[in-house]
């Protein structure tokens, strides 16, 4: 049993043996190994003591390799504007006609490039090179400059406006293959002045060059047309107020605009849009300076005939206004002007209000009356100005809603004078100075006919005659109707009527009188019947003697007054309205009390008419023939 034991442990223990013997021959080549790593590690420092200077020195070289090559590439870019001076300055000098416009445009292009990529070098070497290519820009620039006139001269002899405006034609404008060749023409001048040597002094030369073209045109097409304007404004005084549409401001304004709207279309074409509106305000710079000097030339005569003429005022207002928001949606640039220009016109509008005002009572003060009683020719004028006035309610809302209500009276801001309405609309305002106006006219003659005339019949049918010729050319006019149609307007004027009705017949109080009697009763007395039949015999047997001579007498004064009212009626002239009114409030006055008076005393008489000259029937048969 011992020995397969033994046998065990002899096998165990030489694979023991193997292993120490391997562990032996590995830790002797660890060793080994660690010894060629120090060599190494020895032999790589060595290594790279030696060759570190050379890699410095390489990288050295390589940074200075790369240097060279930037220089030259420095020295080509120098060299390249350098070269196109020579190959371009022939073109150049040669003149567009001669290269070709595109092509002599690219040779500007090439030295704009040139002189752009001098100027970015800085280098002080390069200044004679850039003072040549300036030079050569200038000339480049003066050459396409001259070209640029002389296309656009081709196209600038003046027409006829009003050829193309009464046949509804479109202003003619530059020729398609005109505005295509002048546009690369601005842009190459627009960007010569921006890099040249003259950069930033000024607008480009190409908006000066248009602007002295095409404005003498347009200055000179629109001549005739500012003198027309001036020459119809002349009429003689007996022409009377001036009538809408008659001054040639109108067909002036839209040849203007029609200018305008022309030379937009063709400039937005042309010019980049900064430039744009510089552009059309010089070419219009001359145009309009005689537009503006045209109004003030005509505000002139309107200051001078504002009676006759204040109308021509608010026409311009209408006219121009309205060309000025037209005009805005398109470009803004000229609206100013314009408003500057109408600055004038639209101050004798304001004045011109109060004006009227102030006219129209100085001639109601200062009018000759007729001694018939008649109106007046001042009435008629009166009333066509207010006629006319309501054809202009657009510039009249304006004017007065920027003078606020009241504000056109001379006496507008005196103390005391009682505040109106806040912030009535444009019609309400105009309502107001009509009426104002009327109320002028009106108030003024009353005075003036209560100072001329002797009697109250000349007094009142004079006023009634100035109300009817008020009332009829109210009534005929539907603006004027609708604008003194409001309860207070009516109540105001009507309040002129109700003095004149009153006012005549008070010159009949006199005559009235006459009519009246005193009756007395005693306490146990019955009262007089107020109705039914009147006993005239037995209310004259019942007056004492000096009773019945006192109603003989009223009837003789009667008789007397009736005939000399009569008579003066004769020599009054009545409108056949005012006849009929004041003839009939007449009847309702003087034919009831006659008739009364009549009934009651007519015994007195016995018929032999020696007392009592009319019955009821030849008294109404007198006053109807009054009518």
């Amino acid at each position: 049993m011992v020995a397969p034991r033994n046998t065990a442990y002899a096998e165990e223990s030489a694979e023991v043996e193997v292993l120490y013997a391997n562990l032996e021959k590995l830790n002797r080549l660890t060793k080994k190994i660690q010894g060629s790593l120090v060599r190494l590690e020895t032999g790589g420092k060595v290594v790279k003591e030696a060759i570190g200077p050379i890699y410095s020195n390489t990288q050295s070289l390589q940074i200075t390799n790369s240097n060279i090559d930037k220089v030259n590439d420095a020295i080509d870019r120098l060299r390249q504007p350098l070269d196109a001076k020579n190959r371009e300055e022939g073109i150049i000098r040669a003149g567009p006609q001669s290269a070709g416009i595109m092509q002599y445009l690219s040779a500007m292009k090439r030295v704009e490039k040139a002189l752009v990529d001098l100027n970015a070098t800085n280098l002080r070497s390069n200044q004679k090179a850039m003072s040549d290519f300036n030079a050569l820009l200038s000339t480049g620039s003066s050459m396409l400059q001259d070209t640029f006139r002389a296309e656009l001269g081709q196209h600038a002899n003046p027409i006829e406006p009003l050829h193309y405006l009464t046949k509804d034609l479109p202003f003619p404008s530059l020729p398609e293959d005109t505005v295509a060749q002048l546009a690369p023409l601005c842009s190459a001048i627009s960007s010569a002045a921006i890099i040249g040597p003259q950069r930033g002094k000024g607008d480009s030369p190409a908006i000066k060059i248009y602007g002295d073209v095409r404005g003498p045109y347009i200055t000179g097409s629109l001549q005739n047309l500012s003198i027309a304007s001036l020459n119809t404004v002349k009429r003689r005084p007996t022409d009377g107020p001036y009538k809408q549409g008659t001054n040639g401001i109108g067909i002036y304004s839209n040849a203007l605009e029609a200018f305008i709207v022309a030379e937009h279309g063709v400039i937005v074409q042309i010019f980049p849009g900064d430039q744009q509106g510089l552009t059309l305000q010089a070419t219009f710079l001359g145009a309009m300076g005689e537009y503006s000097k045209t109004l003030r030339e005509l505000n002139q005569y309107i200051k001078a005939n504002l009676m006759t003429d204040c109308f021509l005022a608010f026409e311009i207002i209408e006219i121009v206004t309205a060309m000025s928001y037209r005009i805005d949606s398109k470009t803004a640039e000229l609206k100013s002007l314009l408003i500057e220009a109408l600055r004038p016109v639209r101050e004798t509008a304001k004045f011109s209000l109060s004006e009227l005002i102030e006219e129209t009572k100085r001639r109601a003060t200062n009018a000759q009356l007729p001694a018939d009683a008649g109106s007046i020719p001042l009435v008629d004028e009166v009333m066509s100005s207010l006629s006319t006035l309501t054809g202009y309610s657009g510039p009249l809302a304006s004017i007065l809603t920027s003078l606020g209500d009241g504000n056109w009276r001379s006496d507008a801001n005196a103390p005391g004078t009682a505040a109106l309405d806040v912030g009535p609309n444009s019609d309400t305002l105009l309502s107001h100075f009509i009426m104002d106006m009327l109320e002028a006219l009106m108030g003024s003659l009353e005075l003036r006919g209560r100072a001329f005339h002797r009697s109250k019949v000349a007094i009142g049918v004079f006023m009634s005659n100035v109300f009817c010729v008020v009332d009829r050319c109210i009534r005929s006019n539907n603006e004027l109707a609708r604008h003194l149609g409001d309860s207070e307007c009516i109540a105001r004027i009507d309040g002129f009527r109700k003095r004149a009705t009153s006012t005549y017949l008070d010159a009949w109080k006199d005559t009235s009188q006459c009519l009246l009697d005193v009756q007395y009763t005693s306490r146990t007395g019955a009262r007089p019947s107020s109705g039914g039949a009147v006993d005239s015999g037995a209310i004259v047997k019942s007056l004492s003697s000096r009773d019945k001579d006192a109603i003989k007498e009223k009837f003789k004064a009667f008789n007397a007054s009736f005939e000399e009212m009569v008579s003066r009626h004769k020599n009054i002239h009545m409108e056949r309205e005012v006849r009929s009114v004041l003839i009939r409030e007449l009847q309702g006055l003087l034919e009831p009390l006659y008739s009364r008076f009549y009934d009651r005393y007519v015994e007195i008489d016995k018929g032999r008419g020696k007392y009592i000259k009319y019955d009821k029937a030849s008294l109404a048969v007198q006053l109807s023939q009054l009518s």
